[in-house]
């Protein structure tokens, strides 16, 4: 599954107005299996991205090699926070080659207390020549000193729900990971859910700004 056509240009406008303090980062990994929301994308992956913020708005690029091919993400949006409340609102384009899968368009929502954060995603999915397909994706979860759980699922055109717990920090300047992610049958696409163990390690790169 990829990360539906939204016009931009009133976001791209904002954006650019505020891009006089601007920052730039970068980032590079690896995961020792890439699971994206309960499902598999391939056994290992390599992965880079570049990211722009500015002023709460936010805009970036992110890639992976999947099982044939690649996945080239794209996003936009804004976020901040209130006394302990956090909240985005932004855009998603999920792209692939070699028809590994289709594109995916979604508007996506979050809303965080301290450690809890709730999200909810309404996308498109064109399906190849098959009908375009809408689904909605809810996750609930929460965060603390670097520990996490997420419960997470699909509903409207698309099923499944999965459930991960993980932990990352930071070691000799390296962001490393680990998750277990439990999919169920509709996730896992077979006749019953499969857990799997996740490995990650990478580098976040502060580009400068103006």
């Amino acid at each position: 599954m990829a990360r539906t056509g939204i016009p931009l240009a009133a976001l791209a406008l904002a954006v650019s107005q505020a891009a006089v303090a601007a920052d730039f980062s970068a980032n590079l990994g690896f995961m020792s299996e890439y699971i994206f929301r309960g499902i598999s994308q391939s056994d290992s992956s390599a992965y880079g991205g570049l990211d722009m913020e500015a002023g709460g708005f936010y805009a970036g690029t992110w890639a992976a090699d999947v099982d044939q091919g690649l996945e080239y993400d794209l996003y936009a949006g804004y976020g901040g926070d209130y006394g302990d409340f956090s909240y985005g609102l932004g855009w998603t384009g999920y792209f692939y080659t070699d028809d590994f899968d289709d594109t995916y368009n979604e508007l996506n929502a979050s809303i965080g207390w301290k450690w809890l954060s709730l999200e909810y995603a309404a996308g498109r999915y064109d399906n190849f020549d098959g009908p375009t397909l809408d689904y909605g994706y809810w996750a609930a979860g929460g965060e603390y000193e670097g520990f996490y759980l997420k419960f997470a699922g699909f509903t409207q055109d698309f099923d499944g729900d999965y459930v991960e717990a993980g932990w990352g920090t930071e070691v000799a300047e390296l962001e490393v990971s680990i998750a277990a992610i439990y999919s169920d049958e509709d996730l896992a696409g077979g006749e019953s859910g499969e857990t799997s163990l996740a490995f990650t390690v990478g580098k976040s790169f502060g580009l400068g700004g103006e």
